[in-house]
């Protein structure tokens, strides 16, 4: 399927997602938030992928929300007529959740999402970004929480995900200011995991790391993810009351027995695909 703010390639159970406007510096036009959830939703409930890529084309990854959004395209009262403040206010919470929900899918789908980030990652890009799993970035990567420049407060998931990922202090600074956190600081801190010369040595590490989750157990990825998320949003003994429940009844013996045989053997561990989520309650 064509998508006008994607290019999406699956091979060897890992998905690739390219932004593909550079000559805008992959803005995100309204098209864009309909279609990343919708490609990232799809690969989740039909099982289409173990492991998710996403990166960029250009000298930039993204500047984030594209000014049509910003101007009011779409919103309630955006064409000036006189409404009910308050009506409109609660219209524009709903709205403002569409925004929400087209990162969270990032973080509440089964699979892990590997981000490569190159030049700027900016304003709504430093939103989705936050909503990934790991983030990696080149040399000249620079990440901007760009909001406060142009005098609103950053409101699709900045600060409810970075402040989990890295010091407050840093997060403020950062929010307050809206100076540049470079790739090199952002390392330092703990935001992206690698830096690289280059943008092609960059997404072929990524895509490696991908391929290698890939060859995991399906079964102990999701495990893994479902209880790194849990554990980040509960106290340890809430996380390790679920871990108990988790592994109590999704724990396979015969998973562990493949691996372990697949190593003495010399090979690939063959291990079966999560499946599909069913639709069969959805009506």
């Amino acid at each position: 399927m064509a998508y006008d703010c994607f290019n999406v390639t699956i091979e060897g159970g890992v998905a690739h997602l390219q932004l593909k406007w550079p000559e805008a510096m992959n803005s995100m036009i309204r098209a864009f938030w309909r279609e990343l959830p919708e490609i990232i939703n799809d690969i989740d409930e039909n099982a289409k992928a173990r492991c998710i890529v996403i990166s960029s084309t250009g000298k930039h990854f993204s500047a984030g929300m594209d000014l049509a959004v910003f101007a009011g395209a779409g919103l309630p009262g955006a064409d000036g007529a006189k409404q009910d403040r308050f009506v409109v206010a609660e219209a524009a919470r709903h709205s403002l959740k569409y925004l929400h929900r087209s990162f969270s899918c990032l973080d509440e789908i089964r699979i892990p999402v590997l981000v490569a980030i190159q030049g700027g990652c900016i304003g709504g890009a430093v939103d989705m970004v936050s909503a990934c799993d790991v983030r990696y970035a080149t040399a000249d990567a620079f990440f901007c929480i760009q909001e406060i420049n142009i005098g609103m407060t950053a409101d699709v998931g900045t600060f409810p995900r970075l402040c989990k990922l890295i010091p407050q202090g840093w997060v403020r600074e950062l929010a307050y200011t809206g100076r540049r956190l470079s790739a090199a600081r952002a390392k330092e801190i703990g935001l992206v995991n690698e830096v690289f010369d280059t943008h092609e040595a960059l997404v072929e590490h990524v895509l490696a790391t991908a391929r290698e989750i890939a060859s995991k157990s399906p079964l102990a990825v999701t495990g893994s993810k479902v209880m790194i998320n849990y554990a980040r949003e509960h106290d340890t003994e809430d996380a390790l009351d679920y871990l108990a429940v988790w592994q109590s009844s999704m724990f396979s013996g015969q998973h562990m027995g493949e691996a372990f045989m697949a190593k003495r053997e010399g090979r690939e561990a063959n291990f079966p695909d999560l499946l599909p989520k069913s639709k069969s309650l959805a009506g």
